[in-house]
């Protein structure tokens, strides 16, 4: 893997100098997406659960830049080709970094981004989970710097996925204390 990252030391970086990142490759954060209701739940929907120093950010999906669930839909190796899942994937991965920022307030703040829980919606015969989150990985490695972007990943293969969309990404991000 390449890293494409300005010289900056570890822990210097704010939101505004990732989103500057992100824009050098032609990125912008989403307006952080918002949890449908669910009919009858009394659990109240949450994204992102703090516990200490630690964020559990829930799975997201592909949204649009206002935060609006947007496909593409279906399953990759049938109706979604490998380049359209890995491109869902980074529209994900700006999600997830929304809902952090919103969380947090400050992207400053992020230590490292420990792991990342990647699911494709899978044609059967479908199999290089992996190639489909590279460049999202990548995007994070980018924006945050190698000392935090760098993540462990899972990558696996999933029947289905909500509203039958591609891709779906959970994160645990360590905050400075």
């Amino acid at each position: 893997m390449t890293l494409h990252t300005s010289p900056q030391p570890a822990g210097s970086l704010d939101s505004k100098q990732i989103r500057l990142r992100l824009e050098e490759r032609g990125q912008s954060l989403p307006t952080p997406w918002q949890v449908p209701s669910t009919p009858g739940s009394s659990i109240p929907a949450s994204l992102v659960r703090r516990v200490s120093n630690r964020l559990y950010v829930s799975g997201h999906i592909p949204t649009d830049a206002d935060g609006n669930v947007t496909g593409p839909y279906g399953k990759v190796g049938d109706d979604v080709d490998l380049a359209t899942a890995q491109q869902a994937a980074v529209r994900t991965v700006l999600s997830l970094i929304a809902s952090v920022e919103k969380a947090v307030g400050d992207l400053g703040v992020v230590e490292a981004w420990c792991s990342l829980h990647c699911m494709v919606n899978s044609a059967a015969g479908f199999t290089d989970f992996p190639a489909v989150f590279n460049p999202a990985s990548q995007l994070l490695v980018d924006a945050f710097g190698p000392d935090a972007g760098a993540h462990a990943r899972v990558a696996v293969g999933v029947a289905g996925l909500p509203w039958d969309l591609p891709v779906e990404i959970e994160a645990e991000v360590q905050l400075r204390t």
